[in-house]
C-alpha cells in the first residue's frame, strides 16, 4: 500500500484525536494536524504533502478562503474537504476548488469513518495514476499537416460507447467518441489532442470523418439486421457555416442511409457568432430528419429557455448529476425532475457517466430511458462493438 503525507486543518481539540485513531485505523496515510488556515499555509511552504484535509467552518480563514489560497500554490496538494454542514454545502466548496484547477480528493460529510479515509487513498491513487496517463502524453507539438495525416489515414478514429435502455437492458443506441490510434503513443484519449484540432481549425474535417466512419459501421450493423441510431458530437460554433447542415446531408445520402439514424449533440463549449445562425443550423437539422440532442444538460451555461427553444429529440444529463446520485438525495431529486422534465418535452433521456449498480438503480427509479458509462461499456472499437450487438442477444425491431 502507498503511503501518502496528509496534513488536517481542524480547529476542534476533540477532532485531532478522533481523526488521528481513525486514520490510522484505516492505514496509508502519515498523518500532521495544524489549528488553522493561516498554520495551513506556512507548513505547506516548508514541505511537500500529497494532501490537505480541512473543514469547512473555521475561524478567521475559513475553508473556502482556503481553497483560494491554496489554487496560489504552484504545485499545491490533492484536496479533501470536511464538514457538518449541509451536503450542498460541501458540493459548492468543491465546485470551487474544481474550477481553481485543485485536485479534489474527497468530500466528507461529518462523522469521518474509517471507510471515508480509505476512499480517500482511492482517490489519492487513482489521481496519481491520471497525472501518469497524463504525463505520457505530449501536447501542443503536433502540427497542422501532422493532425491532418492523421484524420486522412484512419489513425483518428470513431469509437462507439453503447446506451442501454432502462426499460429492458438491450443496447439501443451509441455515441461515437474519438480516439487516435498513434503509430507510436498508442491509443490517445480526446484529452491529448482535442484542443490541437480546435487550434488548427480542424474541426469541420473531424466532423465529417466521424460521421462517415459512424455511416460505415452502420451499414456493416445493418447487414446484421441492426438498425442502431448513433450520436456524434457537433461543436456549436460551426454552425455559422450556411451550407454545413446541406454538406452534412449529402454525406449521408451517400451511403443511402436515413438521417433520423444520426443524432448531433450539440456541445456547450463553443457557441456561433450569431444566435440566429444557432438557431436556423438546429432547425435546419431537424427538418432534414436528424435528431438532436441537448449535451451535457445540467453542467454549464445549458438553460431551460435554450431546451425548450430548441428542437431537440434528446436530452442527455451531465455526468456531475450521475455520479453519487444514489448517496446524494439532492442528486436524486435534481435527476427525478429533469426526467419528468424531459418526458413533458417528448424527449428521450440519457443519463451519462453510470459508473455503479446502484446508480442504475436511482436512474430505473425515475424512469430515466437510457443510460451510458463505464458500468455499461467503455467506447470500442467497430468491430468490438459489433461483438457486444451480439451478445447483447434478440435483434432490434426493424425501424
Amino acid at each position: 500500500m502507498n503511503v501518502y503525507r496528509v496534513l488536517i486543518v481542524e480547529d476542534h481539540p476533540f477532532q485531532h484525536h478522533y481523526l488521528a485513531n481513525v486514520f490510522q485505523a484505516a492505514g496509508g496515510f502519515e498523518v500532521d494536524f495544524v489549528w488553522d488556515g493561516t498554520s495551513a499555509m506556512e507548513r505547506l511552504s516548508q514541505g511537500r504533502y500529497d494532501l490537505l484535509l480541512s473543514d469547512l467552518m473555521m475561524p478567521q480563514m475559513d475553508g473556502v478562503q482556503l481553497i483560494q489560497r491554496l489554487a496560489q500554490l504552484p504545485a499545491p496538494p490533492a484536496l479533501a474537504l470536511m464538514t457538518a454542514a449541509s451536503r450542498r454545502m460541501l458540493v459548492g466548496s468543491g465546485q470551487v476548488a474544481k474550477n481553481l484547477g485543485l485536485r479534489v480528493a474527497g468530500l466528507i460529510s461529518k462523522p469521518v469513518g474509517v471507510a471515508d479515509i480509505r476512499s480517500l487513498h482511492q482517490g489519492l491513487e487513482q489521481l496519481a495514476q491520471q497525472a501518469r496517463s497524463t504525463s505520457d502524453q505530449p501536447r501542443g507539438c503536433r502540427s497542422r499537416n501532422t493532425l491532418l495525416r492523421a484524420l486522412n489515414n484512419g489513425e483518428i478514429q470513431a469509437w462507439f460507447q453503447p446506451k442501454k435502455s432502462l426499460h429492458d437492458g438491450r443496447i439501443v443506441a451509441a455515441e461515437a467518441l474519438v480516439r487516435w490510434i498513434h503509430p507510436d503513443e498508442g491509443m490517445l484519449m480526446p484529452s491529448a489532442f482535442l484542443d490541437e484540432i480546435e487550434s488548427n481549425g480542424l474541426e469541420d474535417h473531424l466532423l465529417t470523418g466521424m460521421l462517415d466512419q459512424t455511416l460505415a459501421a452502420q451499414a456493416r450493423w445493418q447487414q446484421m439486421g441492426y438498425q442502431l441510431p448513433v450520436s456524434i458530437n457537433l461543436p456549436t460554433h460551426l454552425l455559422d457555416q450556411d451550407d454545413l447542415v446541406d454538406r452534412l446531408l449529402t454525406q449521408v445520402r451517400t451511403y443511402q442511409a436515413e438521417p433520423r439514424q444520426i443524432t448531433f449533440e450539440l456541445t456547450e463549449n463553443s457557441m456561433t457568432q450569431l444566435s440566429s445562425s444557432y438557431y436556423a443550423g438546429a432547425c435546419r437539422l431537424r427538418l432534414m430528419g436528424f435528431g438532436l440532442a441537448q449535451d451535457d444538460f445540467g453542467k454549464g451555461y445549458s438553460s431551460y429557455f435554450n431546451l425548450v427553444s430548441t428542437p431537440f429529440t434528446e436530452l442527455k444529463i451531465d455526468r456531475s448529476l450521475v455520479h453519487g446520485c444514489a448517496t446524494n438525495q439532492s442528486l436524486a431529486s435534481a435527476l427525478l425532475s429533469i426526467a419528468d422534465l424531459g418526458r413533458q418535452l417528448g424527449l428521450t433521456t440519457v443519463a451519462e457517466g453510470a459508473e455503479s449498480q446502484e446508480e442504475l438503480a436511482v436512474l430505473r427509479r425515475i424512469n430515466c430511458d437510457q443510460v451510458q458509462g463505464f458500468i455499461i461499456s467503455h467506447a470500442v472499437s467497430r468491430d468490438d462493438f459489433t461483438r457486444l450487438l451480439i451478445e447483447d442477444g434478440s435483434l432490434p425491431p426493424t425501424q
